[in-house]
């Protein structure tokens, strides 16, 4: 038996969008930070005690990275199903739910539901390897200045070639990425899966 809302996830269309006037980098801003953790507050009054951990991650949180000026956040919660249990309160905050059949270890949110957007929410299960490699990297880059600004310089050389292309700028960090995470995890001691 489905608790409602917990209908068969269908991809999202907004996951085949090419065109985002978000994808620029700018300098890192402070006031990210007093923003992001004003929205985990409000995420925690929503969500109650079904969020077991709300995290400030991605570029953002690094100090002196330079980032697309959008908070990615992370909550953690004891089980992904029903999700019903988070859903509907983060659709009354006005976050749009991103469903990805492909990866139901973890769940997409973003507000607002159109583009440019300024928040993306990644929730995923409190101790899951996807928990720990949000937390891995936003540390790793936090701890290792040099890192953070390759990092950076890649950012900056895909936004160039690819001017507000978000499947092209996605494409262009994936092995960056899958190395960068790797070497995270490695170094916050937890290897990777």
């Amino acid at each position: 038996m489905s608790v409602p809302g917990d209908e068969p996830l269908k991809r999202h269309p907004s996951l085949d969008d090419r065109f985002d006037p978000a994808v620029l980098i700018i300098e890192h801003d402070p006031a990210w930070a007093v923003r992001a953790q004003d929205e985990l507050h409000r995420l925690a009054e929503a969500l109650g005690p079904v969020a077991v951990r709300l995290d400030h991650v991605g570029s953002t949180v690094v100090p002196g990275l330079a980032a697309k000026p959008i908070m990615d956040l992370q909550l953690s919660v004891a089980a992904l199903e029903p999700r019903a249990r988070y859903v509907g309160p983060l659709e009354r905050l006005g976050y749009l739910f991103v469903p990805e059949p492909d990866s139901p270890d973890f769940h997409f949110f973003a507000r607002p539901p159109s583009r440019p957007r300024s928040h993306h929410l990644h929730v995923c299960q409190s101790g899951s390897e996807h928990e720990a490699r949000h937390l891995a990297v936003r540390d790793f880059l936090r701890a290792n200045g040099d890192e953070a600004a390759r990092y950076a310089a890649l950012k900056r050389d895909l936004v160039r070639k690819h001017p507000q292309d978000r499947l092209a700028y996605i494409a262009g960090k994936e092995r960056y990425m899958g190395d960068l995470e790797a070497r995270a995890l490695r170094w916050a001691g937890r290897p990777p899966a």
